[in-house]
């Protein structure tokens, strides 16, 4: 898979997950999108709609959803319905396996439900394409973690091979600190469908570094997500050791991040999560830190203390 321009844009993908439902994990949110109160799905679609015009003017031309992310799909097939000729151009990834059940409130007690059985499948891959309009371009089975069944359903299995054979490319996206363990247990799969990866990585959370440079070595397409973990990663919460390391390298701790994901040579898409065209703009313009490996290397944390601070966040 190759993308349609070039420069920084052309690997970095706007990811819709904290704009297609009022309530995510990120932190600062309400500094960035206002009350709560006022998160309505006119306007988080208005949002949504800028927000894929603005990447479109600066050439990006990958977006990524998921059947979870509230109405994300229906806000980019909605998009399309405007701007048609523009379908032909673009790299849409989604993710089935996990359900939005949090009725579009920002207190909902539970905001998503997880099912990594066949059935869901055959009911979540109509919905995506009714709400996109079209098939996507890649189908990832969401959050696959080491207690999933998926990759050991024979079943599942033919089912997405039989999505593989029409042309969508099928792969998983991964979370949790045992994140390298399923990634190189799915690439050792012998005529599994998978071809594509979607993984968490930040300069916090590298522990899948090398799973993922093995999948990109087998022809695995990579993208990386949660890049400014979830918000941590930037001027808001960042650690010491990652605003020393951005002020040395004359970035903003936005940009440092991203510039980090994106000089990874084995990253083939590294997700903006931006939710204002000035933070998506920033994150194009950021550049590859002049910080040697190691240096960045020695700002990771460990991955169960990394995924026990996610898994704290608050949905606000």
């Amino acid at each position: 898979m190759t993308a349609h321009t070039s420069g920084a844009a052309a690997r970095i993908g706007l990811g819709l997950a904290a704009i297609g439902r009022p309530a995510y994990v990120t932190v600062g949110r309400a500094e960035d999108l206002g009350d709560p109160t006022e998160r309505s799905i006119e306007k988080m679609r208005a949002r949504a709609h800028q927000l894929l015009d603005t990447a479109w003017a600066l050439g990006i031309r990958y977006v990524d959803v998921a059947r979870s992310y509230g109405f994300a799909e229906m806000f980019v097939g909605s998009w399309l319905d405007e701007y048609p000729q523009r379908r032909a151009a673009l790299t849409i990834g989604s993710k089935w396996g996990y359900e939005y059940i949090g009725n579009w409130r920002v207190d909902a007690p539970i905001h998503e439900r997880k099912d990594h059985a066949l059935a869901m499948l055959q009911t979540q891959w109509p919905e995506t394409i009714r709400a996109l309009g079209s098939a996507p371009d890649i189908y990832l089975i969401h959050s696959v973690t080491t207690d999933s069944p998926a990759l050991g359903d024979t079943a599942l299995l033919a089912g997405l091979q039989q999505l593989a054979d029409t042309g969508v490319r099928v792969g998983i996206s991964t979370s949790g600190p045992k994140q390298a363990q399923v990634i190189s247990q799915a690439v050792a799969m012998t005529g599994s469908p998978f071809s594509v990866v979607q993984a968490t990585w930040n300069v916090l959370e590298q522990s899948a570094a090398d799973a993922l440079e093995a999948a990109h070595s087998a022809d695995w397409f990579v993208v990386l997500k949660e890049v400014l973990a979830n918000g941590r990663l930037t001027a808001r919460e960042a650690p010491t050791p990652v605003r020393d390391a951005a002020a040395a390298d004359h970035q903003t701790l936005d940009a440092f991040a991203v510039g980090a994901a994106l000089a990874q040579p084995w990253a083939d898409i590294v997700l903006s999560g931006a939710v204002t065209a000035e933070q998506l703009a920033a994150n194009v313009a950021s550049r590859a830190p002049s910080s040697s490996p190691n240096q960045l290397d020695s700002l990771s944390t460990s991955p169960d203390s990394y995924w026990r601070t996610r898994a704290g966040l608050r949905w606000s």
